[in-house]
């Protein structure tokens, strides 16, 4: 009886059984590439390549960028050229805009233009910062959640859940109030009640994506469990981190200035919304001093526009849905005009 020879099963990479449907088919090759390259000038290349057609993509994404990348600018380089001491009290009271001081000067002499720009490095690298620290307990709780379930899953989902029902707004000036009244309290209590929803959804997509075929054929290959969630189920949702973290900064920006404008932040400090509360305090809209609280608050304003535009561009890259609809509309407003 003659035996059939057997055939070797094919050998498919877990990545060529499902494609990276998450990220848009324009970056898959610059992807690809930046995996290919051995040197770190090829990489750092690749990398540039990748993150400028990521920029270039989509019109949202491309405004977005050029906001929030001018304000980390300011951040960055603005104290260099800064003239003042930003709290430095002087004779020039409640002074309008001039060539010496070019914002004006508030109800203490202190030079605003001079607030605006170091206000800029504290009001956004918090923001940034605690948008970090959400999105790490939210990628760890929500991926780990998802993938193990069970037990593991239950409870974290019971400590999601809390969380998501604690106010922040209340916590946040009771902490003030029994902690130190600085900066880092604020942000932590906010990083604190704010991960949670991020985690959720986090959760629910790596619950979906732990059964598809790419992991089952990574698993049977032998693959670690840390390199299964983060090596093949993460890369599939960083559009999800990514529109999660934008939410989150624009949160955390609004949070902290609205409580450094209730009273709450370190009067020690430059920032926006002490800015802004030095103005309601100081009386400026009945002064007239419009220089003291418009800078501010349009800062506030356009950083918070820029963040939102990054957050809807991604949106569209990341749901061909969007995309489609989008080209729609544009051909019929084509078309209305022709």
């Amino acid at each position: 009886m003659s035996q059939v020879p057997s055939v070797p099963a094919p050998q498919t990479s877990p990545a060529s059984l499902e494609p990276r449907d998450q990220l848009p088919p324009a970056l898959v090759p610059d992807v690809q590439a930046i995996m290919r390259r051995d040197s770190w000038g090829a990489t750092l290349a690749a990398l540039a390549r990748a993150l400028w057609r990521a920029v270039t993509l989509n019109r949202k994404v491309t405004a977005g960028s050029a906001i929030v990348g001018f304000f980390v600018l300011v951040a960055i380089f603005g104290p260099l050229f800064a003239r003042q001491d930003p709290l430095k009290f002087t004779r020039d009271l409640l002074q309008p805009p001039s060539a010496a001081h070019w914002l004006g000067t508030n109800q203490g002499g202190q030079d605003v233009f001079t607030q605006l720009v170091i206000g800029t490095r504290s009001s956004l690298g918090w923001a940034l910062l605690t948008g970090l620290i959400v999105m790490g307990i939210s990628i760890t709780v929500g991926l780990v959640s998802g993938f193990f379930g069970g037990i593991v899953d239950d409870a974290l989902s019971l400590v999601t859940n809390v969380f998501i029902v604690i106010p922040g707004l209340p916590l946040a000036i009771i902490a003030v109030q029994y902690f130190s009244r600085t900066t880092l309290t604020v942000a932590l209590v906010v990083a604190l009640t704010s991960w949670a929803w991020g985690a959720r959804v986090l959760r629910a997509q790596t619950f979906s994506m732990r059964a598809r075929e790419f992991v089952t054929a990574a698993r049977a290959s032998g693959e670690h469990t840390g390199r299964l969630i983060f090596a093949e189920i993460f890369p599939n949702e960083l559009s999800i981190v990514a529109a999660s973290f934008i939410t989150t900064t624009i949160q955390v920006l609004l949070g902290v200035a609205g409580l450094e404008f209730l009273g709450f932040g370190d009067t020690n400090s430059i920032s926006w919304g002490l800015m802004l509360n030095g103005a309601y305090t100081g009386s400026a809209l009945f002064q007239a001093a419009w220089w003291w609280f418009v800078p501010p608050g349009i800062c506030i304003a356009l950083l918070g526009s820029g963040l939102a535009l990054l957050n809807f561009g991604i949106d569209e890259i990341a749901d061909p849905r969007l995309r489609v609809s989008r080209r729609r509309r544009v051909r019929r407003g084509k078309a209305a005009a022709a």
